[in-house]
């Protein structure tokens, strides 16, 4: 069959540069080049470093996945890249190398929304078959997709301003902790007390599946500002507690919202949650037992493949391909790219690009 076709993935959305080869459900090599550390004295990804860095890194890590997966050019089937959403100056690093490399080798060249490539890590990681409901919650990107296809998909919800990762990272750094915020936040949260602190669960005195976040965070700096001005500083349990009242009421969000998009929702082979917010075990945990509760199967991809990485690009695109073929050398870098075309537009812009 088409997809079990050999695949060479490159993504460079956002702060990771990727690649990886893929054949069929195998992944071959994945080799992720991460740039916290240009990252880290800014508090965040700056896009022209980013842009910068993955122009430097994509042909490293290119050879470096081949020769993991004893490969050459020869043995490749096609070429799969990120071409949106994202960073533009990092999508566009990655679309036109992958245009070189489909030029100068005569693969097929197949341009992947990331989006999807997070969306179809179940069927990757587990094959989990058609329709299957997903939870996508990221640094840039929080909705639930009703996954019909390779290249189908029904949105029943979206966040309409931060993301949970943006939400995690901004915290943070209200909190003087290190980058990226998901794990500093989870590992404080750990010691600390959720319900020292009081934090809003947003959106849930209105119907429907759609998510907010921003204002968990004016929360919290309130509550930092507030304990600053009584104590003339913050804690180490201070930091705890806030950490694991902010988390717990993402998590409360979250898995009321989930509990609606699967009463929303007939005919699924099974619940998942994909995403670099995915990693965090507390959240997989009330996913997992929620999904019991309905008696529909979890799953949740390992860690390595929550984050941004080229092996979900790859098999993405050994999917697309089965339905929609090659794309040609016009491929463009699109910042923008919603999964369900038929959807309103998501508003704001998040950590990683645009909503879509």
């Amino acid at each position: 069959m088409s997809h079990d076709i050999t695949v060479l993935g490159l993504e460079s959305s956002c702060d990771d540069t990727a690649a990886a080869v893929v054949r069929g459900r195998e992944i071959l090599s994945s080799v992720v080049a991460d740039q916290t550390a240009l990252h880290a004295a800014y508090g965040g990804v700056v896009p022209e470093i980013a842009a910068r860095a993955h122009a430097e890194k994509l042909d490293l890590c290119v050879e470096r996945a081949l020769a993991e997966a004893g490969m050459s050019f020869s043995k490749i089937d096609a070429i799969a890249v990120t071409a949106g959403p994202g960073l533009i100056g990092g999508v566009l690093s990655g679309v036109m190398m992958a245009k070189g490399l489909s030029a100068a080798t005569g693969k097929p060249l197949i341009g992947v929304n990331h989006l999807a490539g997070h969306a179809l890590t179940p069927r990757l990681t587990d094959g989990l078959d058609y329709p299957y409901l997903i939870l996508l919650v990221s640094g840039g990107h929080c909705q639930f997709l009703r996954v019909e296809g390779p290249t189908t998909f029904s949105r029943l919800g979206s966040t309409i301003d931060d993301a949970p990762g943006e939400a995690f990272d901004k915290t943070a750094r209200l909190l003087g902790l290190p980058q990226p915020g998901g794990p500093s936040v989870e590992q404080h949260a750990r010691s600390g007390d959720e319900l020292r602190f009081v934090f809003p669960r947003p959106l849930l005195d209105r119907p429907g599946c759609d998510l907010s976040f921003s204002g968990l965070k004016t929360a919290l700096l309130r509550q930092r500002d507030q304990l600053i001005a009584d104590q003339g500083g913050l804690h180490t349990q201070d930091v705890d507690d806030l950490c694991a009242g902010f988390q717990a009421a993402i998590r409360d969000v979250l898995i009321e919202k989930s509990k609606r998009a699967l009463n929303a929702s007939e005919g699924l082979s099974g619940f998942a949650v994909a995403g670099g917010v995915a990693a965090n075990t507390e959240l997989r945990a009330a996913l997992e037992t929620l999904s019991a509760k309905h008696g529909i199967p979890f799953v949740a991809p390992p860690l390595a493949l929550c984050t941004d990485n080229a092996a979900m690009i790859a098999y993405a695109g050994a999917e697309k391909f089965t339905v929609e073929g090659a794309d040609d050398l016009t491929l463009t870098a699109r910042p923008r790219w919603p999964l369900d075309r038929a959807a309103p537009a998501a508003l704001g812009s998040g950590k990683k690009g645009a909503k879509a």
